[in-house]
C-alpha cells in the first residue's frame, strides 16, 4: 500500500516536499485560477535540477502534456506528468517573477514572489542556490503566436482541477502558489489562492 500525505500551501507562499523514485504527486487548483510554480532538484545534488530549456528539447510538443517527461540540465528523466484533470493549459517559458518584475511594473515596495519562495522553502529544507531555474508554471495560460506576440492571459483552470506528477527519481519539489496580483495570471480579480497537494509514497 501507498502512504498519502496530503498538504495545504496558502496563497503566494511555497512549500518543499521530498519524493522518492515512484512516488506521485497531485497538484490540486482547489479554487481555480492559481498558477503554481514547480521546480525539482535531484536529491543527489541540488546542481541538478528540471530544467525547462532541456526538457523541451526532449519533447515533440510545445506545451506540457499528458505523458511529458521532464528532464534536469544533465538531461535525465526527474519527473512525468501522469495525469491531467484540467484544461492541460500550463507554461514552461517563462521565467518566475521576482522582486525586480513587480518594481517593472510599478510596485516599488517589497512583494512576494515565486523567486523568493524558492528560496525560502529551500532554506526551510535546509538547502541554498545562487539562482532560480526556469519552473514549470502549472496552470498559467500563455499564448505564444509563432513569430508573432506573446499574452499572459486569465487562467482556464477550474476548482478542483489537478494534475499529477511522478518522480522518476528520489527528488525534491518546491511547489509555489504564484502571489502574483497585478497582473491576471491568477485570475481576472487579481488574487493569489491556496492550492493542495497530495503525495502518494511508495511503500507502507
Amino acid at each position: 500500500m501507498n502512504e498519502s500525505q496530503v498538504t495545504m500551501i496558502d496563497a503566494s507562499s511555497a512549500q518543499g516536499f521530498h519524493l522518492e523514485a515512484g512516488s506521485t504527486l497531485r497538484v490540486i487548483n482547489s479554487m481555480g485560477s492559481q498558477v503554481v510554480g514547480t521546480w525539482a532538484f535531484a536529491r543527489s545534488s541540488m546542481n541538478e535540477f528540471m530544467s525547462m530549456e532541456h526538457s523541451r528539447i526532449h519533447s515533440s510538443s510545445s506545451k506540457p502534456k499528458i505523458g511529458t517527461v521532464f528532464y534536469t540540465n544533465a538531461h535525465e528523466p526527474i519527473l512525468e506528468l501522469t495525469a491531467d484533470r484540467s484544461p492541460g493549459v500550463h507554461d514552461w517559458y517563462l521565467a518566475a517573477c521576482n522582486q525586480q518584475r513587480y518594481e517593472l511594473l510599478g510596485h516599488a515596495e517589497e512583494h512576494a514572489n515565486c523567486a523568493d519562495n524558492l528560496h525560502s522553502a529551500l532554506a526551510d529544507l535546509g538547502h541554498s542556490l545562487s539562482f532560480v531555474p526556469c519552473p514549470l508554471n502549472l496552470f498559467e495560460n500563455v499564448s505564444l503566436l509563432f513569430g508573432g506576440s506573446m499574452e499572459i492571459k486569465q487562467p482556464v483552470a477550474m476548482p478542483g482541477d489537478y494534475v499529477w506528477l511522478k518522480a522518476l527519481i528520489d527528488c525534491l519539489v518546491v511547489l509555489s502558489a504564484c502571489p502574483q496580483d497585478i497582473l491576471p495570471t491568477n485570475g481576472p480579480d487579481l488574487t493569489p489562492r491556496s492550492i493542495e497537494v497530495e503525495i502518494d509514497q511508495p511503500g507502507g
